[in-house]
């Protein structure tokens, strides 16, 4: 993880006023735009996760649809993102750096899947992200001297093709017995009690093959020079196509294909249609045998439309963060606490699920569920900006960072 905010700059003194700084950054070089989109998609994650049900209707219910799988999919991307600072920006490091660069990724991937099993061992309802991401970065390092536009048709070609195999994958798993059989003599399937490495990249609620598109696209944003004029809003209207691309190509096709809209009724959980904006589709069942899932766009879908629109959404919101802080110094000063939070995104992403482990045998009403999600958020955020005033890094960002200086040994 990387250092923590600087101080805001007050609403007098406007970020462009620095001297020698570049845009999108503050006067040490950080760009805070990132951790203030960071900051909104943990945030994002503690409304799916205590939050109150998107059922409640009204504008409380549309902004719970809207945090169901997209704070992820922006984590994810942002993560692509660091995945470059950390390797070398705006030029990759070669040599010496280089594979000392890529030691410490590889480093933080093996904890962050230890985490992440540690967590999953608590037995929340949180379906834990954090293996994914440490595979992804593995996946991802061998990418990372490429440059935007080959990094753009990596991403783009996953999105395409990874959802079609990992549709005929999961039902080949559900039709045969190979999965058992791979289950059976996966070590990592021994070490965490569970479906290892077939879940990690098949039948999870976070596959591996579809969540390479996400952080393959923060790669290449993270190698554009973000301080040409016009290009971050460029970013964001990219983002804004691939989401209407992505929603509404998948609302399009459920009602033009014959008997699509009809058959993943059938296939749901619920077996009615949902009234999210993004699709007509519910459920999160996409073994049913029915190619009609492939067009669906609903959270955790793992289609290509909900990939394209999930990566247009945060793409939107990178680019909108950084503009907004850069031309807007008095919002800079109020998203403070959320740009804390940003700056230590896995100690908040962690302790908010040991939260829920500790409230786990509470039983409260659906009518708690906001006052719980605003505690938490609260919290956190107050947690952050006093932590972030005396430490340059969060808790669990301190043992990531110790843990990776053995990497400078490396010749």
């Amino acid at each position: 993880m990387r250092r923590c905010a600087s101080p805001p700059v007050p609403p007098e003194a406007p970020s462009s006023a620095v001297p020698g700084r570049r845009p999108y950054t503050s006067s040490t070089g950080r760009l805070i735009g990132l951790d203030l989109a960071r900051g909104l998609a943990i945030l994002g994650m503690f409304a799916a996760h205590v939050g109150p049900e998107p059922s409640v209707g009204g504008a409380l219910g549309w902004v719970m649809e809207v945090a169901r799988g997209r704070p992820a999919a922006l984590f994810a991307l942002l993560a692509g993102f660091t995945l470059v600072i950390l390797t070398g920006r705006p030029e990759p490091r070669t040599g010496r750096p280089g594979r000392q660069a890529v030691g410490r990724v590889l480093i933080r991937s093996v904890l962050l899947i230890a985490l992440g099993y540690a967590l999953i061992a608590l037995d929340t309802d949180v379906d834990v992200i954090l293996p994914c991401y440490g595979v992804l970065f593995v996946l991802a390092l061998p990418l990372y001297r490429l440059r935007a536009a080959s990094l753009a048709a990596i991403a783009a070609a996953t999105a395409i093709v990874m959802p079609q195999v990992l549709y005929l994958l999961r039902v080949a798993v559900e039709d045969g017995s190979w999965g058992d059989a791979v289950i059976g003599h996966d070590p990592l399937a021994w070490i965490t009690d569970s479906d290892g490495l077939v879940e990690l990249f098949i039948t999870g609620a976070y596959p591996v093959l579809t969540w390479l598109p996400f952080i393959v696209a923060g790669m290449a944003v993270a190698r554009l020079d973000l301080g040409r004029p016009g290009l971050v809003g460029r970013v964001g209207l990219l983002g804004g196509g691939l989401t209407v691309i992505g929603y509404g190509g998948s609302w399009l096709a459920m009602h033009l294909v014959p008997g699509a809209l009809n058959g993943v009724r059938e296939a749901s959980d619920t077996g009615v249609a949902a009234s999210a904006w993004w699709s007509d589709a519910v459920g999160e069942d996409p073994t049913a045998g029915i190619p009609a899932w492939l067009l669906v766009a609903s959270p955790h879908s793992q289609t290509t439309w909900s990939i394209l629109g999930n990566t247009g959404v945060a793409l939107a919101v990178l680019a909108g963060c950084l503009v907004a802080l850069e031309r807007l110094p008095r919002l800079r000063w109020a998203a403070t606490p959320v740009v804390a939070v940003g700056s230590i995104a896995l100690t908040a992403y962690v302790s908010h699920i040991l939260a829920i482990r500790a409230l786990g045998d509470v039983d409260m009403p659906e009518a708690a569920a906001l006052p719980v999600f605003l505690c938490f958020a609260v919290a956190v955020m107050l947690f952050a900006l006093v932590w972030t005033r005396f430490f340059r890094r969060g808790p669990l960002e301190y043992v990531m960072h110790a843990a990776t200086l053995p990497a400078r040994l490396i010749e």
